[in-house]
């Protein structure tokens, strides 16, 4: 009995020959090295990272841009929006945005692109934008951890925590 294996190996329709990533496709892809003139990340083998060590001659031949970060937060704009609901938020408000900012910090240092670009005060709670879906839903379950409550998810993108 044959296998199947080598026939269905060799079907390769629905499958994409461009493996660039979706900020590549929208905007081109950016010359290496590339440097964020507002942050300091470095856009080096197709991936923006913080740290990086920088010699004299990656300098002379570095391109400045805007990184795809600091372009949604400078337009307060973001891919996923939370909201805090409740009285809890009102009267915790110092605490929980403190737990946002160091969520937020210790996502930055893996990946620079995920950041929250704003925090609103949206009726009787708050409003988180962040630059990854990611990012928005570890927050709110690291609000539930310390705070308790409950999280619900509508759809990939956006998220509730009430409390």
């Amino acid at each position: 009995m044959k296998s199947k294996a080598p026939i269905r190996s060799m079907n390769r329709s629905s499958t994409r020959t461009n493996k660039a990533r979706g900020a590549e496709r929208r905007t081109g892809r950016l010359p290496e090295p590339s440097v964020c003139g507002r942050c300091g990340s470095i856009f080096a083998k197709r991936v923006w990272r913080q740290r990086r060590r920088v010699s004299a001659a990656l300098l002379e031949k570095v391109h400045w841009t805007t990184c795809p970060a600091c372009q949604q937060t400078r337009g307060s704009t973001g891919l996923a929006r939370l909201l805090l609901r409740g009285s809890y938020v009102a009267a915790h408000e110092a605490d929980i945005r403190r737990r946002i900012a160091n969520v937020a910090t210790r996502g930055v240092r893996t990946q620079p692109q995920h950041r929250v670009s704003s925090i609103d005060r949206d009726g009787g709670g708050l409003e988180v934008l962040t630059t990854s879906q990611k990012l928005g839903h570890r927050i709110a379950r690291e609000l539930a951890k310390a705070f308790g409550g409950r999280v619900t998810y509508d759809g990939s993108l956006f998220a509730t925590w009430r409390h």
